[in-house]
């Protein structure tokens, strides 16, 4: 069977009648089954997708099918799906069954998309590598000895591999963009309340965002306009209207930061590629100027002060009490939490909590938390400085292409660096798209970062289409 990189080829292949939905279902299905040592799926919904491809196939042969009718999902796991185990990769929720559906979720199964099972990634969403995941790392499908990225890293290799059409994912620091960029695929963060994160287990709250992983920018949009949009399931949602995605180019103005075109982190066949963009959009009549953002080395600090102050809150829930793992050995209160917490998580997502409970802990909150808050509010006032010149901030994603299995897992520094690029549109809360440029003399996809105006996802698209054209 033929690859297909976009719904609408599989509509129309459905329509005359050249495929059925069960048989696309069953080659997704066969080609999960031939790459299991990639580690990607936690679980596969093998029966339920069957018979979600029967009852939709019906449905199309009806002509009362959804938008997003023959379209095969997976979705990370830390997206509720009633029913099913949800652990966000980690052993103490490994057995923990969701009690609803995520909002994201319900609106793609509302559409008619069928969720074909769920993805490895990080513990928590807490990685750059998904070599933290309580189940085992990721493989890269390119080159198995290199990560997939994190912390979305199976929903990006579910891509790359043709485990399915589509991912879904979650983005706090570039978790959706950077798997994305080292495995050739689209990755899109939307403006943070673009889409409702009601069904989310958080790792930030006022980072986390859910997004598409795709192959094409079509499918990157359609999947944003049906689970965008207002949810009375979360205050932070915004009402502002999803623009229907309609390809369209037009001359606009771009701005590119000197300081990460310049940094010396960057490798230097990424950087020579991003440069033969830039090159590109000039030749094309685009307005491209370099600009100046002297807190690029800040953005990181600020990020892990912030997100890890926030995780140590909302982490607190697990303690072996009401759900998920529960030390066989503790005893009273204090017991259960200390062994169940201690046995549970893993040993980044310890040194996260012990990071945050320390930047709010008494005589340290004015030293870290509050001027990281300060940082946070210069970034987003000076990207709506430079924004209110330009159409697009543009930027690599990484600074190298995935790299290899232990080559910075012992240097947690080292690691943090690697969300240099991604983090910015996070802190800012801007919407921020990541798609393939080429590749790297080593074999790895190269990927080009566009963050965009709030809520003007439409254009990042528009833009990313252009570029890949």
């Amino acid at each position: 069977m033929e690859r297909y990189t976009k719904l609408s080829s599989i509509q129309a292949d459905i329509r005359s009648k050249k495929n059925t939905v069960v048989a696309i279902v069953s080659n997704y299905l066969q080609t999960i089954n031939d790459n299991k040592n990639l580690n990607v799926f936690l679980e596969v919904f093998e029966e339920e997708a069957l018979q979600r491809a029967k009852e939709i196939q019906e449905k199309i042969d009806n002509n009362k099918a959804g938008r997003l009718a023959g379209m095969v999902l997976a979705i990370k796991d830390n997206l509720c799906y009633k029913g099913h185990v949800v652990s966000a990769a980690s052993k103490i929720l490994q057995n923990y069954r969701a009690v609803y559906t995520s909002t994201a979720v319900q609106r793609l199964i509302s559409e008619d998309a069928i969720i074909i099972g769920r993805t490895n990634c990080d513990e928590f969403a807490m990685g750059a590598s998904n070599e933290n995941s309580a189940f085992g790392p990721v493989l890269n499908y390119a080159d198995n000895t290199r990560v997939s990225g994190g912390s979305s890293g199976g929903a990006a290799v579910a891509v790359q591999a043709n485990m399915c059409l589509a991912s879904i994912g979650s983005d706090t620091g570039g978790s959706i963009r950077q798997p994305a960029a080292f495995c050739g695929a689209i990755g899109l963060k939307p403006t943070y309340g673009r889409v409702s994160r009601y069904g989310l287990i958080a790792y930030a709250s006022s980072f986390d965002q859910i997004g598409p992983i795709t192959q094409s920018v079509e499918d990157a949009a359609v999947i944003l306009e049906v689970i965008g949009g207002k949810d009375n399931n979360d205050a932070t949602t915004s009402s502002e209207p999803i623009t229907p995605y309609t390809h369209s180019f037009r001359k606009s103005r771009v701005a590119y930061i000197k300081e990460a075109l310049n940094h010396p982190a960057l490798d230097v066949e990424v950087k020579r590629q991003t440069e033969e963009v830039i090159d590109k959009l000039k030749r094309d009549g685009h307005m491209v100027e370099e600009v100046g953002f002297e807190m690029l080395d800040a953005l990181v600090p600020a990020y892990y002060v912030m997100t890890t102050a926030e995780a140590s809150s909302n982490l607190s829930r697990f303690s072996g009490l009401l759900f998920g793992h529960r030390s066989n050995l503790s005893n009273g209160i204090d017991g259960t939490f200390k062994k169940s917490r201690s046995e549970g998580f893993g040993k980044e997502v310890k040194r996260r909590i012990m990071l945050g409970t320390f930047v709010l802990s008494s005589g340290f909150y004015d030293a870290y938390y509050s001027k990281a808050q300060k940082v946070r509010r210069k970034v987003k006032e000076e990207t709506e400085r430079i924004l209110s010149e330009y159409d697009f901030i543009l930027s690599p994603v990484t600074p190298s292409t995935a790299f290899k299995f232990g080559e910075k897992s012992n240097n947690p520094i080292e690691m943090y660096l690697a969300d240099m690029f991604t983090v910015h549109a996070n802190i800012s809360g801007h919407p921020a798209i990541s798609f393939p440029i080429g590749h790297h003399n080593n074999g790895m996809p190269i990927g080009l970062q566009l963050l965009g105006k709030n809520f003007a996802e439409n254009d990042l698209l528009n833009m990313a289409a252009h570029i890949m054209a």
